[in-house]
């Protein structure tokens, strides 16, 4: 039974934190079909025209992020959330390649809220992931790589029963080993916020995310809640 929680005095420090979490079972990957990727492509200039001049330290749900990061001692221009990354190469580069269909509904989410979105392949969970302060004996893979470095101590990690590190930098970068890949078949999935209208923001991608998901994954079976300091935990039901 897949659990998902964060921990008390991450809580403690960063009680503006919004979760939307979804569990996604009997889910396929493959290439992005015609019609998503017109979608992609409409949205990705729809944030572009969205955006215009503001700098990107100044759209609130990046600016919070940005200050959450330096509170636990990472540089936010230095180590970009996963939403601010996106939206840097879109602005900068005009367009943001497709991949595959799942990484597709993920970024597409993520630039339309400036929110940052994980898909964790359930396989690297292994019961449980817990969102905390890294002692800085656990273990990461980063993305194309082999061997494992240890997180920083008192960085923000997902770590889950083993010690494997399924993201740095709380939504930095994942792992190797939790990313969605061509045969996931079950998804944990977050979409965080810590700025004054998360909830608003969180509950309207989570609810846009699921929506997308049946459209291209009939056969889906979702699960999803809202976790905030006062309910911090998910179980799979």
């Amino acid at each position: 039974m897949l659990t998902f929680r964060y921990d008390n005095d991450l809580l403690a420090r960063f009680p503006t934190i919004r979760c939307g979490a979804i569990l996604a079972r009997n889910v396929h990957n493959g290439p992005t079909p015609p019609e998503l990727i017109q979608a992609y492509l409409s949205e990705q200039h729809a944030t572009v025209a969205r955006i215009g001049d503001t700098p990107l330290s100044q759209i609130p749900s990046l600016a919070a992020w940005r200050r959450t990061f330096s509170a636990f001692g990472v540089e936010p221009t230095k180590y970009r959330n996963a939403a601010e990354s996106l939206l840097r190469r879109l602005t900068k580069q005009g367009s943001i390649p497709t991949i595959n269909m799942l990484v597709d509904l993920e970024n597409m989410i993520s630039i339309r809220y400036g929110l940052p979105v994980a898909f964790f392949d359930e396989r690297s969970i292994h019961g449980s992931l817990t969102v905390r302060f890294a002692t800085g004996d656990e273990n990461f893979v980063d993305l194309g790589e082999i061997d494992p470095v240890h997180p920083a101590q008192g960085e923000v990690i997902f770590v889950n029963e083993t010690g494997q590190v399924n993201a740095r930098r709380w939504c930095w970068r994942q792992s190797e080993q939790s990313a969605a890949r061509d045969d996931t078949t079950s998804l944990l999935i977050t979409i965080e916020g810590v700025h004054d209208d998360a909830d608003q923001d969180v509950q309207s991608a989570v609810d846009e995310l699921q929506t997308l998901l049946v459209a291209y994954i009939p056969e889906v079976d979702l699960q999803a809640k809202i976790l905030s300091p006062d309910d911090p935990v998910f179980t799979e039901e």
